[in-house]
């Protein structure tokens, strides 16, 4: 599957610290532990079973020593260093372990605050897809980066990212926050189908507060980019009056056809809100969000992958069809239908 050639979110970054932690991954489960280093520091991620006797090596601990960082099993003690190979038995220390007594490593990469793994190397180029989805600011010194989930739904990821691509709710789902519906009408400007995705250009809707100082409403510009199946990013640069910068990127964990785990990862500039109080409001938001999201049947997006696509679509939905496409044009069959 494609699915398992991509790279996806599993954990925030600063929940692996000192010992292993468990998670996982496409129905793979996993283990995460941080491997001290020259300069900074590694994480790996490996499936969560002891190629001996099947332990969760989760259960471990990770050992520091004059041979580098080694993760030992919970059950026998055996030793294992950053490759996976095992490094020492002490019920035999004297035993050099061969090549065939070793873990099963995925690859793992830290980008935006959060753990990226992929289960599978891909036999072909997939392009952009070859690297977690691009979102510059997200690394830019410049840019403040604040990292608000995890976010546990009965929805699919198809469904979440289309949600978060759809201007013409706000007026209804996030009446006086986002919009308002005497001013319900949205531009869903220019869709842009490439290579490396989607690119929306020159959407607006009107908010009711375009900026912390601002005392009436006003018609804000969007940026979208879905630079992966299951991610999207959202631009708002400052206009005139505004100091703010922002950009939101929605990151998730596809764990079944209709269930998920996201996360949101904030990047601003200009905005004096403390970290809380942004993770207080993307909290709010999302809050407003999920009841209805979850309440979509199918809960798998429909497609026309299987069945015939039954919703119907009106002059609002530009993105989403484009959305939709993207994902049948990659064959993109978790979470969708």
């Amino acid at each position: 599957m494609l699915e398992h050639q991509l790279w996806h979110p599993v954990i925030a970054t600063n929940q692996v610290r000192e010992a292993p932690v468990a998670c996982a991954l496409l129905g793979q489960p996993l283990v995460l532990w941080r491997e001290p280093a020259h300069g900074g520091d590694r994480v790996h991620a490996w499936a969560d079973r002891c190629p001996h006797r099947g332990a969760q090596l989760s259960l471990g601990r990770v050992l520091i020593g004059v041979h580098g960082a080694r993760l030992e099993c919970p059950y026998h003690g055996w030793q294992f260093g950053h490759t996976g190979q095992c490094q020492h038995i002490p019920a035999a220390p004297d035993f050099t372990p061969p090549a065939g007594h070793v873990a099963t490593v995925f690859e793992a990469r830290e980008r935006y605050g959060l753990v990226w793994v992929r289960l599978q190397a891909p036999t072909v180029s997939l392009g952009a897809l070859d690297e977690p989805p691009a979102f510059a600011v997200g690394e830019d010194a410049a840019w403040r980066r604040v990292v608000c989930g995890p976010y546990e739904l009965n929805t699919s990821a198809p469904r979440l990212v289309e949600n978060f691509l759809d201007l013409s709710h706000f007026g209804f789902v996030h009446e006086g926050w986002l919009g308002e519906r005497s001013h319900a009408q949205v531009d869903t400007g220019q869709v842009e189908e490439g290579p490396h995705g989607l690119t929306v250009l020159g959407a607006r809707a009107w908010q009711p507060r375009a900026y912390a100082g601002a005392d009436e409403g006003a018609w804000i510009g969007y940026r979208y980019d879905v630079p992966h199946p299951f991610a999207a990013i959202l631009r708002k640069d400052a206009t005139e009056g505004d100091p703010v910068s922002n950009a939101i990127a929605l990151f998730i964990r596809p764990d079944g056809d209709a269930v998920c785990t996201a996360w949101f990862v904030m990047a601003t500039q200009g905005d004096n809100s403390t970290d809380q109080e942004l993770v207080d409001f993307q909290n709010t938001v999302f809050a407003q969000d999920r009841p209805v999201v979850e309440s979509q049947t199918p809960r798998a997006l429909p497609i026309g992958r299987t069945t015939p696509v039954t919703e119907v679509h009106g002059p609002a939905d530009r993105v989403s069809s484009a959305y939709r496409r993207y994902l049948k044009r990659l064959g993109i069959a978790l979470g969708t239908c």
